[in-house]
């Protein structure tokens, strides 16, 4: 156990040389941080968590002098020496080896400015993307002189690989329906599994080449200092585990917490530098799939804490809400899509196309264009202004319907050649609307969806009225005029020998479930098309 008195001379300012003017005491789950000025000293608490044990003097000198010699490789500055603790024939307790008996160890350290950590300063907007590259160049070279082989490479086999991610969703169970949707759980667990199952050959190769490294572990914007250079500090040693991985993953930690945080140009322009200076550009294949795996482990992390009874209402708020965070940004990497694609989304009106393309678009990062506000646009049209035409009559015609949707292949077009994803949102009860976008998409070489959204009419007909109340609604359906487009309606043939389109590319997607049912349902169609075709 801790010394009695540990604690209270070390808060004295006159238990150090320095005789700093005042002393504040940090505390984490592992560590009693002392900050005496312009020095900070750690102290190990003796705990055993299972993933480190600190339980035995000699365990907590040995995972100090690791701390000093692993941090020592990115902040060398910083990190200053291993200073024993003792206890004199008084029973006072004294720093440095002349003390007496030797009782504890602490951590010699720099104290880092506050101002200066990456985060602070991004919240401040004073960091440009330049220093992005700049920080990724100094990771890139740690990573090429960085250890590997023998029990390092360990790490990076498959089945280590997927030992990490099963003890992940194994530890989260108890969270699902509460934390995390049960349809969002499955989706990204699925995802992890087909990802690991595809890329056997990818994964055996990443550690023939020797991508796996001793890294940093714990690489977040928390972690670096922009002061007299780029220090990055608080590396993981307690556990090799942690701190072996494959560079991509250490990359996509760091990625990932820009992406947390809103900054995501910050985020693509430190991979991009990256790539560029360690020449790892088969990194870009593992990239989402470790963003995706870093999310998780820290939505599982921040999830533990709810297990804390003592929680007061407030504080079990706020943490279930970041959890939440996490966990939503781990299902945006499983749900992203490998390559451009362009997708319809396809239906009568009320049928929650349009649903469902507000909740598809930020998670594919996809540019959606809505005909019911693009053809207001092209007639020079306030979007909410109501037009209650008859059917296929006014800005409903034949004619505007053709002139419209033209548009909409041209703006689609431009955004395809650009790299982006593109989802039309319109009802396409045509085959030959349908025919042109499927042509565009194989001009492109792009992915090419169909979701049809379907539900019951009683569930439509209460849609449409409770949409006529909406004052920002640009659609003007109605449904009087959903009986008359549904008799318009030419059914999409994806089974006969003259279909339109192959059944590949066909989604039917039943929008009368949760938001959460439906969005995973459409979801799961698509992977499912796309595992098929790279088959």
């Amino acid at each position: 156990m801790t010394h009695p008195n540990l604690v209270a001379s070390m808060l004295n300012p006159d238990f150090y040389p320095h005789r700093p003017k005042n002393v504040q005491l940090v505390q984490t789950h592992i560590s009693y941080v002392f900050i005496a000025g312009d020095l900070v000293y750690k102290v190990k608490k003796p705990v055993n968590y299972g993933f480190l044990d600190f339980t035995s003097l000699d365990q907590r000198r040995y995972f100090c002098n690791q701390e000093l010699t692993l941090n020592r490789r990115l902040a060398p500055e910083a990190y200053l020496a291993v200073e024993p603790i003792c206890e004199d024939a008084t029973g006072q307790l004294r720093l440095g080896e002349d003390g007496g008996r030797v009782v504890e160890y602490a951590v010699k350290m720099v104290r880092l400015p506050e101002g200066r950590m990456l985060k602070v300063l991004l919240a401040e907007r004073k960091v440009g993307l330049e220093k992005m590259a700049a920080i990724a160049e100094k990771i890139a070279a740690f990573h090429a002189a960085a250890a590997t082989g023998g029990p390092i490479d360990e790490m990076g086999k498959i089945d280590t690989v997927r030992f990490n991610c099963e003890e992940n969703f194994e530890q989260t169970m108890k969270y699902v329906g509460s934390v995390i949707a049960p349809e969002k759980y499955d989706f990204i667990r699925d995802y992890v599994s087909t990802f690991i199952d595809d890329e056997r050959a990818l994964f055996e190769k990443r550690v023939a080449d020797h991508r796996i490294r001793d890294c940093h572990g714990d690489l977040h914007m928390e972690h670096i200092c922009l002061s007299d250079g780029i220090i990055i500090f608080d590396c993981i040693e307690f556990n090799e585990r942690f701190r072996f991985s494959d560079t991509a993953s250490e990359v996509a930690f760091l990625a990932m917490d820009l992406d947390y945080n809103g900054y995501v140009d910050h985020a693509e322009a430190f991979v991009s530098a990256y790539c560029r200076a360690s020449g790892d550009r088969e990194l870009l294949k593992l990239l989402n799939f470790y963003r995706c795996y870093r999310a998780y482990v820290r939505a599982k992390v921040t999830s533990f804490r709810l297990d804390d009874e003592t929680l007061s209402e407030l504080e079990r708020e706020t943490i279930m809400a970041s959890a939440f965070r996490y966990y939503d940004l781990a299902f945006r990497y499983a749900a992203r899509l490998s390559r451009p694609a362009l997708i319809l989304n396809v239906g009568l009106m009320g049928s929650g196309k349009s649903v469902l393309a507000r909740a598809l678009s930020p998670l594919l990062d996809a540019d959606v264009i809505r005909m019911d506000v693009l053809r207001k646009q092209m007639l020079d049209i306030a979007p909410s202004e109501r037009h209650y035409e008859d059917f296929g009559a006014g800005i409903y015609s034949e004619e505007v319907s053709d002139q419209a949707y033209a548009l909409a292949f041209k703006r689609a077009e431009e955004k395809l050649k650009a790299g982006r994803t593109v989802m039309i949102d319109a009802s396409f009860k045509k085959r030959h609307q349908r025919g042109k976008a499927r042509e565009l998409a194989q001009r492109l070489h792009v992915d090419f969806f169909v979701l049809e959204c379907v539900c019951p009419e009683s569930e439509i007909k209460s849609r449409l009225e409770r949409r006529a109340h909406k004052a920002s609604e640009a659609s003007d359906g109605r449904w009087e005029i959903f009986q008359a487009q549904k008799a318009d309606y030419e059914a999409i043939d994806s089974a006969s020998s003259t279909a339109e389109m192959p059944a590949a590319s066909h989604v039917t997607v039943d929008t009368s479930d949760s938001k959460d049912v439906t969005l995973v349902r459409a979801l799961r169609g698509m992977k499912k098309i796309i595992d098929k075709c790279d088959r």
